[in-house]
Parts: C-alpha cells; sequence; structure tokens
C-alpha cells in the first residue's frame, strides 16, 4: 500500500501510460448496496481458486479486486459459473508486476490475462466514463485505455445483472445499479440508453438475444426497443469478435431460441446471412432444429461440443442443395462436393470468420457423407477416418431429420458397436439390404483393380466404393480399432477436440 501511495504520489511511475480520466459529473442511480455473499446463495467453493488467488494476490499487493460479470451473476443464480473475470483498480502493469505468469493484450481496452495452470483469468482497470472517447462514423468506440473508479466502471458495464462486485476474500458483493433486484425479478436491463450503449459497442445486441434466451430472462422494454432499428451496426463489428460472440451464442444450451431470436430480430443477417435461405426450406428448419436441439441437450448434461460440427449443421442444407444441383447438372460426386463446400464457405467468409481449425473439421465432416451413405466395405477405411466420429455423428442428425433412410443409420450404429463377426456379416450387406443367412463371397477383382485401378463407375475406393484398399482389410483389423469413443464427445475422433489450441 505504501509502493501504491509512493507511485501515485510522484506521478503513476510505469503507469503514466494509462492516462487517468479528468472527474465526470456525479451519475444518477441507485446508491451502492453491499450484501454478504453467504446471504445471496454465493458459495466459495464455486469460485475458481485461480479467480480467488488472483484477488487475493491484488489485494496483498494494496489493490482492491473483486470477480466480476458472469461468475458473480450465474453464483446468484444457483447456476455453476464457467467463466470468471477480475476487476481491480491496479493498471495493467501493476498486475504484470505481482504475477510470474501474466501478460497485457488488447488495444481497444488494455487487459491482463494472469495465467494459473491451463486457467486464464482476464483481470481488467476499472474504465472511466468518457465523453470524448475515440469512435467511428457509426459511434462505435474504437479506443478506450482510460481508466476510473469502480462507480464509473460499473456504469461502463452492459447489463445490471453484469454489474456486480464479488469479494471473494471479504465475501462481500457490492450492487451500484440494482442488478441484484434485477436477477431476483429474471429481467434484463442495459445501463444508460440503450441505443447510444449498442452504438458503441454493436456486439451487445448479439449479448442481449444470448442472456434472455440462456437465462430464461424477459427483457427490459427500452432495452429491446433500439435492436432491430439498429442491427445493421452488427456489420461493422470486426469478424473475429463476432466469431468469439458467436460461438457463445451456440455454446449457451439454448442454441436453438438464440438463433430463433436472432433471426426474429433481424440480427442473423451480419452473422450468419444465409440463415434466412436455410431456414425458408422445411427440410433446412427441420436439420438445424434436430442439430441445435442435439447440440442443447449436450451442453446442459456438461459435454463437450465442436466448433465445426456446430457450423457444419448450420451451412449444410445449402452445401447439401448446392452438391445436388451439381450433379444433376453431370458433374461427379466429389467433385460436385468440394466446389458446393467452396462456394458456400466463400458467402459466409463475408460476414463471419470461421477459423481455418473450424473450417478444415467442416470440410472433413461432409467430405465423409458419401463415403457413409455408401457403407459397404468402405466402411471400415472410413471407420481410420480421424474425423469419422463427427461424421458418423452428423450421419445420424441426417437420418434423424428424415433426409436419409433410418436403414442407413441402423447399419452403421451396428457396425460401429458390432464385434468382427457382426461387422464382416454388415460388410457383404448393403445398408438396408436383408442380412440373413451365411455372408456372401468375396468377389475377386482384376488384375487392373489391384494395380490400383478405377471402378466402373469412374469412382475411386477411396471415395467409399469397394476399391481394392478396402479389401484387403479384413474385419478383425477393424475390431481392433477403438470404437468406445468417449461418449462426452461430439466428434470425439479428433485429438483438437480433447486438446483444443489455446
Amino acid at each position: 500500500m505504501i509502493v501504491k501511495f509512493i507511485k501515485r504520489l510522484l506521478g503513476g511511475g510505469d503507469s503514466a501510460q494509462a492516462t487517468p480520466a479528468p472527474k465526470p459529473p456525479a451519475a444518477s442511480g441507485p446508491k451502492l448496496l453491499s450484501y454478504r455473499g453467504a446471504e445471496l446463495g454465493i458459495k466459495r467453493e464455486q469460485i475458481s481458486p485461480a479467480a480467488m488467488k488472483t484477488c487475493e494476490v491484488l489485494q496483498r499487493g494494496g489493490y482492491k479486486a473483486f470477480v466480476v460479470g458472469g461468475g458473480v451473476r450465474d453464483s446468484l443464480l444457483g447456476l455453476q459459473p464457467k467463466d470468471f473475470d477480475v476487476a481491480t483498480d491496479a493498471t495493467p502493469e501493476e498486475v504484470q508486476a505481482l504475477f510470474r505468469r501474466a501478460r497485457i493484450i488488447g488495444r481497444r481496452f488494455k487487459i491482463v490475462h494472469v495465467m494459473f495452470g491451463r486457467e486464464t483469468i482476464e483481470t481488467s482497470t476499472f474504465r472511466a466514463l468518457q465523453t470524448d472517447a475515440e469512435t467511428d462514423e457509426h459511434g462505435r468506440v474504437l479506443r478506450d485505455n482510460v481508466f476510473g473508479s469502480q462507480h464509473e466502471d460499473a456504469l461502463r458495464r452492459d447489463f445490471t445483472i453484469n454489474a456486480l462486485y464479488y469479494d471473494p476474500i471479504g465475501d462481500q458483493v457490492l450492487d451500484y445499479l440494482g442488478g441484484v433486484a434485477d436477477l431476483k425479478a429474471r429481467r434484463l436491463r442495459m445501463i444508460g440508453d440503450p441505443a447510444t450503449r449498442y452504438r458503441e459497442d454493436p456486439v451487445r445486441m448479439l449479448r442481449t438475444v444470448r442472456f434472455a434466451a440462456k437465462l430464461d430472462f424477459t427483457v427490459d422494454p427500452a432495452t429491446l426497443a433500439p435492436v432491430r432499428e439498429l442491427a445493421s451496426l452488427i456489420e461493422n463489428v470486426p469478424s473475429a469478435r463476432l466469431f468469439d460472440e458467436m460461438l457463445k451464442l451456440l455454446e449457451s444450451g439454448h442454441a436453438l431460441a438464440c438463433v430463433r431470436r436472432l433471426r426474429a430480430e433481424g440480427l442473423h443477417h451480419g452473422v450468419l446471412p444465409l440463415l434466412d435461405v436455410i431456414l425458408e426450406q422445411p427440410r433446412g428448419e427441420r436439420f438445424i432444429e434436430v442439430a441445435l436441439a442435439n447440440t442443447d441437450d449436450r451442453v446442459r448434461a456438461g459435454k463437450s461440443v465442436s466448433p465445426g460440427f456446430l457450423f457444419a449443421t448450420l451451412l449444410w442444407q445449402l452445401v447439401s442443395d448446392r452438391w445436388q444441383a451439381l450433379m444433376a447438372g453431370g458433374e461427379h460426386s466429389i467433385p460436385a462436393l468440394m466446389q458446393a463446400m467452396d462456394s458456400v464457405l466463400d458467402e459466409q467468409a463475408s460476414k463471419l470468420a470461421i477459423q481455418r481449425r473450424h473450417i478444415a473439421d467442416m470440410r472433413e465432416i461432409w467430405g465423409l457423407q458419401p463415403r457413409l451413405e455408401k457403407g459397404g466395405r468402405g466402411a471400415i477405411r472410413a471407420l481410420e477416418h480421424l474425423r469419422f466420429r463427427a461424421g458418423f455423428d452428423f450421419l445420424l442428425l441426417r437420418v434423424e431429420a428424415g433426409e436419409l433412410p433410418e436403414a442407413l443409420g441402423q447399419w452403421w450404429t451396428q457396425f460401429v458397436e458390432g464385434d468382427a463377426a457382426t461387422r464382416e456379416q454388415l460388410l457383404d450387406a448393403r445398408p438396408g439390404e436383408a442380412r440373413t443367412g451365411p455372408a456372401r463371397r468375396r468377389r475377386r477383382r482384376s488384375s487392373g483393380a489391384r494395380r490400383g485401378g478405377a471402378d466402373s463407375d469412374g469412382s475411386s475406393g477411396d471415395a467409399g466404393g469397394d476399391g481394392a484398399q478396402e479389401a484387403h482389410i479384413p474385419a478383425d483389423r477393424a475390431a481392433s480399432i477403438d470404437r468406445d469413443w468417449p461418449s462426452d464427445l461430439q466428434g470425439g475422433g479428433s485429438p483438437r477436440d480433447r486438446n483444443p489450441p489455446r
């Protein structure tokens, strides 16, 4: 505390680059309310040890430090918090100096990532109210490295339910704006003038939709009123930020409700411009409903979801339609599918930049579908594919949505779960064929085919046919493949799903 006082007395030392704001006029609003965390139902054991440690170190250094945002909100609602952020009066440079593993990131507003093992605590300095912040022509704030008091910081947050500060060391909750009352009323209310706040950061409109659906809250009429009028501002947000926010929406456990709400408010044009085209078709609407309902069930059960899988489901109907149209025009199946993928991804990239690693997963999931539809002896090679589980899950969604016959899904389920004898019998029958009696003898291929020639229909064996590459693989080899993929992973065959790049 003495060191901090001396720094301030001498002009801030290394923190001089963090410009303090001139004192704004006192903001109107409810007076500060203070609660005991235990009285509101917060259990300290729910708070991340890393967040606790971050607050403890900062407070020992003479600074204020509180857990803020979703971690406090979810704790008060009786939910299991997932994200823990910390707010402090220490500047980014002062925070970084107190921790061995900490780095400053961000240009629009500098924050510090404090790392404990694989967990990262996002630590931000209290922000000041500004009347002359740097903005673009639409009012979006471009730079915001001006620090202020805790009360100002509360007024700068988006919703009252996210402007609660919890001191895990003293077990104290500070409420400047009536957030506790809004939580009890299950009401989502924007802080300040909603239109101005949406112009400052249009992503807040997506957050309004997400929180309303996720928490099953009623949106305050004044908060909702400007959304449709200002929806076009979403197009001015950097695509990387849009991707992160869209992923949070899809992984909220209420993705189906969120997507419907996005469309109802006209917000989907800025993030998923193809959604109208997809949902206008009965098959497309049914497939997305089945896929997102499945995703919501996984999230609520505490299972993981794959971003690549999610976006593959959202865009599949358009890929499928263009694939079928190209084949009807005389193009071969696999080249037609590749062209359909490219055209859809190029159109979507103009609005939402899906990360390359997720696009690679989407391509592999889509690319497996012709092979899985064909079944037969190509199944063994398909089973060894790194993304087989994701492709298989995707196929089952198509079956559930009525796009493919149930017999195909049953065949693959029996093949995946069966022993060596069951698989051998299934390999000699196409999906939907009668499989009674002894297995058929395998027809010997011509010497040309054994040398790697194409099948009579012009497709290679590796594209899902009865090619020579598959024919020589015995069924007992398939039995040795690990078919007990972790049930809590969506598309669990990929190491990226188990240990995604950070």
